[in-house]
């Protein structure tokens, strides 16, 4: 009995039947839509609808109609709608092909689960489930008993214990003879056994294996789960609620909309010279992005819009129509945070509205302080219907918003659908930006040779700078960028300051500010960064090296949250009543410094700011903007004289975009990156005259370097962080190796999601996790506080579980957070949870499903935030499909850093880069069916012996061939 046909005929399948006489697919086939099972050969769909599954399916809900309208067909085993004209394209795509093969994968493991031929075998509905375990009684060990029964004389041949993926099956075992006999009417105890002391979620499967008096065998499986871990732990980190699926709130589109007022002016804002136009999507393209596949509108951007390269003729046209495609997935993303029938508090002449992750950002929620700042805006409808009340946000407190509506707003006696409407101004800024007119735009968009910033390279070794930091003294690198970037010539190249991780580009950038306002008195500084708190650090940098309130301002955006802003940078902001403003056209060209975020500093140009002002514009961790994001800070400014320097590393984070189309198209190419891409930049021509690399690593252990050294820097960067800092834990009984402080702990555990949240959390790995902060802490013989450790994890929803366990520990100071928020920092100890796991045949999509875990730059970036301690916790075989993990995992491995399950494929063996080791995964789900299924005798055959026990019952057959009498 074969395993798995792709070859299925569709026709067959989702249509009904197929009368097409040359149609070469398998039409021996039967889908479940209720059970989403592809039983092959059809026959075994009589068995699969009595089964307890399929009964307990039915008894909930009928099967939702597979035609919703005459455009619209859903397809069960992808669960997704499709219109009619894209169904053949869709059931011919890869993504359906893999959830088809999954469907047929339940199947097969259902009929090797079924009891057959009058044998019965316990637990056949939840499997043999040994719970939650402690560490200490799994470690002991556990036993449980399955019962065996049957109608008939047979014999239990032998027992086998199989794990799909893993290296579980030698932890269960099954204490029987073999050649038991069953005899009708008896019971027979099987005893099984599992012993383990490690956490994890550990399953396998157990194959029983029968002969009756035909001499023919047949399997019958059962599932076995056994959890290890901390069971109270366990407790608290349950589904609050199980996870559904978010369904689209109902929404009249085309109703009057009556908008609430703006809280009241407690400030004159300054004028604007230039008002921010609206940019709006043009309709046209509108229609493109809503209509079609996936690879049907991309066929339409390339042949309608983005026909050609960017180059310096369509700059002006190609970025615009990237920033509308993102802000479409934008906005669709937006509606998963709509709510239905809430009812509104009402707050004096306010209504109140509690939102739930609110203060956590999701959504995201600015308050509206004027024209130039609307913040952001609450849709309200009665009943998905009627009239539309924008709602302007007045005020918010942790995850409540007072909310102004229009004076016909009926009140808070009825139940509402709430949409949450993007703010676009950033969007808008960054087209104004784009297409910004200025003189000699191609040195800084396309910058060629003779675009150098200098002749020849600065050495750096002999500097005779008199330095605010003394510690960047014996680094030649450092001082020599900070000597280049003072001799930039006038009209040069964006001048990059190329910082891999631990090498001081910060310090090197605020060093540089520091003696530019030194030697040149009438330097005048814009200083930027994509984030708050990477602004925030310059400032306090600077702030900390003596810098006045009257030298140096701070820049805020109106809807910044107060509560956010560091101590020390109080006296740097400018906050009349309460709100984030701008001092007057005067005083801001007095400031010598001023620090803003990008996107943010577009006010210099809105309100009119002499063109050139700034003599230097600085833009920290340039790699984590997006290009029209990064040329909000520079394009509008530029002047001739104007000198720009970009800080960052093109190999760690990139910006964040939405939309796969847009990145597809290069949104996802940082303005630093693809720079970095051009000649001039290159390690021949660039190197010393447009960019400068630091190479000295003050921040990691050798080992913890050694392997993002190698894959992203050319092996260029030198150890030389304090040798009492990073070799801090060696010989720590938390060491596999007591000389290699890298570990990677292999743990299988499973995905699971929330209420309506579609984010991702690992039970096992958050019990994982805690055991190596309590055990650290613990250990007096290495002394570690806790805010010297952070946890990185990719999921908002394991970031959330593994905060409130810590907190319960009265461990909150650890920072748990995700790559993103660490990007800048560092740590002694770094833990890292990857969460994706092969619970439920993950692995079988495992490519799909490690998703951004596979982004080179984010991997670069969590191992590279460690001191002294490096430990991985993740489930190897889903990581070992990317070959940056694998070879990573194979690096550990080879130095003695392994703990847990032992790796499933060759270690030894060498990785290719660019490798698709997905095939292997499934090749090994494919081999375990088949084992199985080759145990299932064909149809036809299983009747037959069926027909051997019915005579080995009745005695003979009757002579005349009459029924047999049962």
């Amino acid at each position: 009995m074969s395993l798995i046909s792709s070859n299925y005929c569709p026709n067959v399948l989702y249509g009904g039947g197929c009368n097409d006489s040359s149609c070469l697919g398998n039409h021996d086939v039967c889908l479940c839509e209720l059970c989403v099972l592809i039983c092959s050969p059809a026959s075994n769909f009589a068995s699969h609808i009595r089964s307890w599954k399929h009964l307990e399916n039915a008894s909930k809900a009928a099967p939702p109609s597979r035609v919703i309208s005459g455009e619209l067909i859903r397809c069960p085993p992808c669960s997704v709608t499709v219109s009619s004209t894209q169904w053949g394209t869709h059931i011919t795509g890869d993504s359906h092909r893999r959830h088809q093969e999954l469907a047929s994968l339940r199947a097969a493991y259902e009929l090797a689960e079924s009891d057959k031929q009058g044998v019965r075998v316990s637990h056949f509905d939840a499997g043999v489930d040994f719970g939650a375990i402690d560490v200490d009684q799994a470690a002991a060990g556990r036993r449980f008993e399955v019962t065996l029964s049957s109608d008939k004389h047979v014999t239990l041949v032998r027992t086998w214990v199989r794990a799909r993926i893993s290296n579980h099956a030698g932890l269960f075992k099954a204490l029987c003879r073999a050649n038991t006999a069953l005899t009708p009417g008896s019971e027979v105890s099987i005893p099984i056994l599992f012993r383990h002391g490690g956490r994890g979620r550990y399953e396998a499967r157990l194959e029983f294996t029968f002969q009756g008096l035909s001499g023919r065998e047949f399997v019958i499986a059962r599932r076995l789960l056994a959890l290890v871990g901390e069971a109270a732990d366990r407790e608290v980190l349950k589904s609050v609620t199980p996870y559904i699926r978010s369904r689209r709130v109902r929404w009249d589109e085309n109703t009057d909309v009556l908008a609430g007022d703006l809280p009241p002016r407690m400030i004159r804002p300054i004028k604007w010279a230039r008002d921010l136009l609206p940019f709006n999507i043009p309709s046209a393209l509108a229609e493109v992005l809503q209509s079609g596949t996936h690879p049907e509108i991309l066929l339409r951007l390339s042949q309608e819009y983005l026909t050609d390269p960017l180059s310096l003729e369509n700059y002006q046209s190609f970025f615009p129509v990237l920033l509308w495609i993102e802000e479409s997935r934008m906005v669709d993303d937006l509606r998963m945070y709509d709510m239905r029938d809430v009812q509104f508090e009402p707050d004096g002449r306010l209504y109140s509205l509690h939102i739930y992750g609110l203060a956590e950002g999701r959504p995201s929620v600015t308050i509206g302080i004027s024209k130039q700042s609307p913040g952001d805006v609450i849709l309200v409808q009665e009943g998905g219907g009627g009239r539309t009340f924008k709602g302007i946000v007045h005020d918010i407190r942790q995850e409540d918003v007072r909310i102004s509506f229009h004076p016909d707003f009926p009140g808070a006696s009825r139940t509402y659908n709430v949409r949450f409407q993007l703010n676009r101004t950033p969007l808008r800024r960054m087209h104004q930006a784009i297409v910004a007119t200025i003189k000699s735009p191609r040195r800084l968009l396309f910058p060629e040779a003779g675009d150098e910033g200098l002749e020849s390279p600065v050495a750096g070794t002999d500097s005779r700078l008199q330095l605010f930091n003394t510690s960047i003294g014996g680094n030649a690198p450092q001082l020599a960028a900070v000597e280049s970037i003072l001799q930039l010539r006038p009209g040069c190249a964006p001048f990059v300051l190329f910082g891999p991780p631990g090498t001081g580009k910060t310090v090197t950038l605020v060093e540089t500010i520091l003696q530019l306002l030194h030697e040149q008195p009438d330097a005048r500084i814009l200083a930027c960064a994509p984030s708050n708190s990477a602004a925030d650090i310059i400032a306090e940098r600077l702030v900390k090296q003596g810098l006045s309130p009257e030298e140096l301002f701070r820049c805020n955006a109106a809807t910044r949250n107060p509560a956010s802003v560091p101590q020390e940078l109080l006296q740097y902001i400018y906050r009349p009543g309460n709100m984030y403003a701008l001092p007057t056209m005067d005083k801001l060209q007095h400031f010598r410094v001023i620090v803003s975020t990008c996107t943010n500093s577009s006010f210099a140009y809105n309100i009119g700011m002499p063109l050139g002002h700034f003599t230097h514009i600085f833009v920290d961790e340039a790699g984590q903007a997006s290009e029209p994001e990064m040329l909000v800070a520079i394009k509008p400014l530029l002047a001739q004289n104007t000198r720009v320097i970009l800080s960052g590393d093109p190999k760690q984070l990139g910006p964040v975009i939405r939309s796969s189309m847009a990145r597809e198209f290069g949104l996802e190419k940082s303005f630093l990156e693809r720079l970095m891409d051009r000649p001039l930049y290159s390690s021949e021509d660039g190197r010393g005259r447009s960019f400068v690399k630091l190479v000295k690593n003050y921040r990691s252990h050798e080992a913890i370097l050694r392997y993002p050294n190698e894959k992203f820097y050319d092996g260029e960067l030198e150890v030389c962080g304090s040798v009492g800092t990073i070799n801090t834990f060696l010989r720590s009984p938390q060491l596999v190796s007591p000389e290699f402080p890298v570990v990677f702990h292999a743990i299988s555990g499973q995905n699971e999601r929330e209420a309506s949240s579609p984010s991702w959390f690992n039970k096992e790995e958050v019990l994982q996790v805690k055991a190596y902060i309590v055990a650290l802490l613990q250990d007096r013989q290495f002394p570690l506080l806790p805010e010297d450790i952070g946890v990185i994890t990719p999921y908002h929803a394991q970031v959330r579980k593994i905060r409130h366990l810590l907190q319960l520990a009265k461990l909150s100071d650890v920072k748990v957070g995700s790559v993103e928020e660490f990007q800048g920092q560092e740590r002694k100890v770094i833990l890292v949870s990857t969460v994706r796991s092969s619970g439920d045949m993950l692995a079988y999509d495992a490519k799909f499903a490690l998703g951004f875990l596979s982004n080179a730059r984010r991997f670069n970036v969590a191992m590279t935030r460690a001191k002294a301690l490096l430990i991985v916790v993740g489930d190897a075989p889903i990581l070992s499909v990317d070959p940056l993990w694998r070879a990573f995992m194979n690096y550990i491995h080879t130095n003695n850093g392994w703990r847990g399950d032992a790796p499933t494929w060759d270690v030894n063996a060498a990785v290719l880069e660019g490798a698709d080791y997905v095939d292997e995964l499934r090749e090994a789900i494919a081999a375990d069916m088949n084992a199985v299924m080759a145990q299932l005798p064909p149809e036809e055959d299983m009747e037959a012996e069926a027909n051997v026990e019915r005579e080995a019952v009745s005695g003979s057959w009757e002579s005349g061939g009459g029924d047999n009498d049962w």
